[in-house]
């Protein structure tokens, strides 16, 4: 059965280089090291054709040395000598310049290596954030660690020796014509013998190395989802589960790999056996030339012929040994290409988010953060400034993540600065989707979005969500001190402004009770610390920002009452004067919120305060009153 679904899978795989890609890459390679690439590519070539000068230089060391010095009783050795000298030169150029091309090699190699990176680090940066929704992490995690590893061996290793083989066949053929045709003849039948043999063998293992890349993506993605996912295995006793996945997958990648590695490892012992047995045919063909009537077939031209038969028999096997190891490659710079080649996330707003300061009426920009805030409209002439505020306005908005199947339908939602606007309703009524609009993490598909009475698409996304601060459910916390984390929220933050936001949301007391305090180092995104103490410092981060417009999307929903407590003293410190969206499913905090929206299949179905909802005895009250429960 595994073999069957094996050669399904290998049925979907190419079994051919995609030359699109390796043209990409070299151009990519050539672009960015252009000069060196030349050099490369010049060493490459002299030290190839001084080996193959060499070779071909053994024949008159032999004739016209070697030979006529057995034919005399007293040899005068001084010119073999110098023979000798002038082919040692000939040597230790062509390994000088060897030396030479293959440090810039690696030269090429890490740079590129560390460019790819820095290209797909700051390209993913300005990806959506439905790239991110819709590629699993560790499938992108992937490009970064296997698939690079594959290229940089390629780029330091494979792409050298194929072209320094291919160069050296070239000018062991010519050599090869020049000394003489009927050998070259024969030479040239054995190795067409040697390459449909090595096709054949090769060209299997491509379709397997380039599966390989695939399967080796799956399983590091599966084994870094469960490392992320161990607590969820352990509470539900999914080891044996897991581990019987993880075994399908394994053994999925040791079968493909098999059958590459197989291949390959046959292929070498075949072509040096064969390159033996073309070696012995040329000594006695040769050998049946000389004998026969070819008088300008001497001893030196078949000993030149043997070292470059056996030099043309070297480059054949590598370049096909090579092939399954640049399809692997190939297939991992696939992957990269298409990483880097994500469409980034388009940005069609002009108005900026400034810091200002105000005198007389008048309002200029300011260097300094100042706690002051305008939109900036630089289109026209003169710049036009709107006071930031905080009022958000939602107009018959609708949105679906896959066209034609609407989420959300002719939401309309109007908060006033400071005014505290929660949403409730059951998983999938679209809570969480009207915060992402509001942060344009999503376009609306119709309707529009106001803040402060301008269109949110006029307004940069950066600067926009500089303005809005957001609390999540879960807390991404960073390597480094508790410091550095709040401090996230506004770098050019003193450490005076880091402790007074702390204290603002009541994080300072239990952060001056950790050994080092503020210094205290997080490591695994603050593993050692309660989801209160965490979420404190969420909050404290989003306090430091400063924004006058605040989402709160679950930020109390898993952590136990008595914690709640404690952080929702800080959310109301952090709350007063701000426009806030609450998203909650206990309804118990949301109670002194000026307005309740609840949804439905997204839609509103009901608006109003705790009161009025309460007293209207709908579909709220039901759900306050528990006669039913939110999912």
């Amino acid at each position: 059965m595994k073999n069957v679904n094996l050669k399904k899978n290998m049925s979907k795989t190419n079994s051919k280089l995609d030359w699109s890609i390796a043209k990409r890459l070299l151009i990519y390679i050539f672009k960015n090291y252009r000069w060196r690439s030349v050099l490369v590519l010049f060493g490459i070539i002299v030290s190839t054709l001084a080996g193959v000068i060499g070779s071909v230089f053994i024949e008159k060391l032999i004739d016209d040395y070697i030979s006529p010095l057995m034919l005399v009783a007293q040899p005068d050795f001084s010119s073999l000598g110098r023979a000798i000298l002038w082919l040692a030169f000939i040597y230790a150029v062509g390994l000088i310049i060897t030396v030479v091309y293959n440090l810039n090699m690696v030269i090429i190699s890490q740079g590129i290596i560390k460019k790819i990176r820095d290209d797909m680090f700051f390209g993913m940066q300005t990806l959506p954030l439905k790239y991110f929704d819709t590629h699993p992490f560790g499938d992108v995690m992937s490009s970064y660690t296997n698939d690079t590893d594959t290229l940089d061996q390629m780029i330091s290793q494979g792409l050298p020796q194929i072209f320094s083989s291919i160069i050296t066949i070239i000018a062991v053929i010519g050599a090869m014509f020049y000394l003489n045709l009927h050998l070259t003849l024969f030479v040239l039948v054995t190795v067409f013998f040697m390459v449909l043999i090595s096709k054949k063998i090769g060209g299997q293992s491509v379709k397997f190395f380039s599966r390989q890349q695939q399967v080796l993506g799956n399983l590091n993605g599966y084994i870094e989802e469960m490392i992320m996912g161990q607590k969820v295995i352990k509470v539900f006793c999914h080891e044996q589960i897991a581990n019987n996945q993880f075994e399908e997958k394994n053994n999925q990648l040791n079968d493909v790999s098999y059958q590459a590695n197989r291949l390959a490892n046959i292929l070498q012992p075949v072509m040096n056996n064969l390159g033996i047995l073309q070696y012995v045919l040329i000594a006695i063909f040769g050998g049946a030339l000389a004998i026969y009537g070819h008088s300008d077939l001497t001893l030196g031209t078949i000993a030149s012929f043997l070292i470059l038969s056996n030099s043309l028999t070297r480059p054949v096997s590598q370049v096909f040994q090579q092939v399954g190891f640049i399809a692997t490659a190939l297939a991992g710079a696939k992957r990269i290409f298409n990483l880097m080649d994500q469409v980034p996330e388009d940005d069609d707003g002009s108005i900026s988010l400034v810091n200002i300061t105000e005198q007389d009426g008048k309002i200029t920009d300011s260097s300094y953060y100042t706690g002051f805030w305008a939109w900036k409209d630089s289109s026209g002439s003169e710049p036009v400034y709107t006071k930031l505020r905080g009022d958000v306005r939602l107009q018959e908005v609708d949105f679906a993540y896959d066209s034609g199947k609407n989420i959300l339908h002719q939401i309309s939602v109007y908060a006033e600065p400071g005014q505290k606007v929660a949403f409730v309703g059951a998983t999938g009524a679209g809570k969480t989707t009207i915060s992402n609009l509001i942060n344009r993490f999503y376009d609306v598909a119709d309707g529009k979005i106001i803040y402060d009475g301008l269109d949110v698409k006029n307004i940069k996304k950066s600067d926009l969500r500089k303005s809005i601060g957001l609390v999540l459910q879960d807390v991404n916390l960073f390597s480094g001190t508790i410091m550095e984390n709040i401090r996230y929220g506004r770098l050019k933050a003193s450490d005076e402004e880091v402790m007074a936001a702390a204290k603002l949301v009541d994080a300072d007391d239990f952060i001056s009770r950790l050994p080092n305090g503020y210094n205290t180092k997080l490591t695994n995104a603050g593993a050692d610390l309660s989801q209160g103490q965490k979420q404190l410092l969420s909050i404290a981060r989003t306090a430091i920002a400063n924004p006058p417009v605040m989402i709160l999307d679950e930020a109390t929903s898993s952590i136990d009452t008595r914690t709640e407590a404690i952080v929702q003293r800080g959310l109301e410190k952090l709350m007063a004067g701000r426009t806030v969206f609450i998203i909650a499913h206990r309804l118990s905090t949301i109670r002194q919120a000026d307005v309740i929206m609840v949804l439905e299949h997204g839609r509103i179905i009901e608006r109003g305060s705790h009161e009025k909802l309460l007293a209207d005895r709908g579909s709220y009250y039901q759900l306050y009153t528990g006669v039913f429960e939110l999912e």
